[in-house]
């Protein structure tokens, strides 16, 4: 019986840690989300309408001479 309990526990604790995966965008480097973490940038939106944020190593680098 006790081991029931423990493993009851456990797959509690596993689902509660696991929410799910959010979508993935910009070649699989970002994630649709409400809102972006600090450094992530939106680049564009998901069909969700949801923003697609993207962390600062997968982000497209800025040429100098364009405006």
């Amino acid at each position: 019986m006790k081991l029931l309990w423990l493993t009851l526990a456990a797959l509690l604790l596993l689902s509660a840690l696991a929410p799910g995966s959010a979508q993935r965008c910009w070649n699989l480097h970002g994630k649709c989300r409400r809102r972006c973490f600090r450094k992530e940038t939106v680049y564009v939106y998901c069909t969700n309408s949801k923003m697609c944020c993207v962390k600062p190593k997968y982000q497209p680098k800025k040429i100098p001479w364009s405006f």
